[in-house]
């Protein structure tokens, strides 16, 4: 069973519900009885947080909110996975506090699949770190190789690590120092491929692009604009004329399977890696299609052992911590 939390889409807990339903998977809502009076499998939990608000806080503070209920509906194994597009850092909040990390994980990463046509390409973090240390990065590098090989079913998923040359001494210097440890690593343990660029992201060059939550969120939301503007400009100039309206007949099949391919709604959302439990985290703007997709995502990790093969990734090749470090926020577990 999927908790599905009702509250915090832009479209409201109605849209969520409908999403819910058009997965194909068993859901408990948690939102607004009042306004889910259609909906079977409802918890009434009306309270939402708000992306205003301040993650740790509002998590510790309003413990009856949609959000947090639903996730710690699995922390008591009640729920296989949870799927939210509420606020990503009460998300992350929310799962650090109640899932708790990974045995040996320093921090959990956002992970999203780039909307671009072709073949899937995932990139992580996107949002969870706005600063990250050598390990990290060597621990998202594994992390979303093993999210790609179980969810996607990419064998030995190529992994690149995002900086300003493909040279080994180019980027930061803990970029730098995290190219060096994953390219010492065992080849059996990880397919990396050495460094990335800009332009490589969306060029499928990888399978799996890492970075820190800084960069990733603006390369992402870059991304998601121009997809946009492009869609818009295409639109534009087939209408800019009859000759060129005859023209966009022709090709309007086309032109439709490439704006699907560019909706973040196709793609169904954001997956927190490095946790013991898994949560999606769908995106605000979600149509009732965008949220089945997200349900999808959470069930496909959980029928493939999403959490298990990752712990099993990072301890074969030996990029578990081994003292205890700093959580994404000041929670204590």
């Amino acid at each position: 069973m999927i908790a599905l939390d009702a509250n915090g889409a832009d479209n409201g807990p109605a849209t969520v519900a409908e999403g819910g339903k058009l997965s194909g998977s068993e859901v408990t809502l948690f939102g607004p009885a009042a306004e889910l009076a259609a909906f079977e499998n409802v918890v009434d939990a009306p309270v939402a947080i708000g992306n205003h608000e301040e993650p740790v806080l509002a998590v510790r503070s309003k413990p009856e909110s949609s959000i947090v209920q639903a996730i710690r509906a699995v922390a008591a194994g009640d729920a296989d996975a949870a799927v939210s597009a509420g606020p990503t850092g009460a998300a992350l909040a929310a799962s650090v506090l109640h899932l708790k990390r990974l045995h040996g994980v320093h921090r959990p990463g956002v992970a999203v699949i780039v909307p671009v046509p072709g073949s899937p390409t995932l990139m992580v973090d996107v949002g969870a770190n706005v600063e990250v240390r050598p390990e990290h990065l060597v621990q998202f590098a594994y992390m979303g190789s093993a999210f790609m090989e179980a969810v996607h079913g990419v064998a030995r998923p190529r992994v690149g690590l995002l900086s300003i040359g493909e040279e080994a001494n180019k980027g930061t210097p803990d970029v730098v120092a995290a190219h060096e440890r994953l390219a010492a690593a065992q080849a059996s343990s990880i397919n990396f491929i050495g460094n990335v660029e800009g332009t490589d992201i969306t060029s499928g060059a990888a399978d799996v692009i890492v970075t820190d939550g800084f960069t990733g969120n603006v390369a992402l939301k870059l991304m998601e604009g121009t997809a946009k503007t492009v869609v818009a400009a295409v639109r534009e100039a087939v209408r800019s004329s009859t000759v060129s309206t005859l023209g966009g007949l022709l090709i309007r099949g086309s032109v439709g399977t490439l704006r699907r391919e560019l909706d973040p709604n196709t793609t169904g959302g954001a997956i927190l890696l490095g946790v013991r439990g898994i949560v999606v985290i769908a995106h605000g703007g979600s149509s009732a299609e965008g949220i089945a997709n997200a349900v999808k995502v959470a069930q496909r990790a959980v029928d493939e052992r999403m959490i298990e093969r990752t712990a099993a990734a990072l301890e074969a090749g030996g990029a578990l911590r081994s003292a205890p470090t700093a959580t994404v926020a000041p929670i204590d577990e």
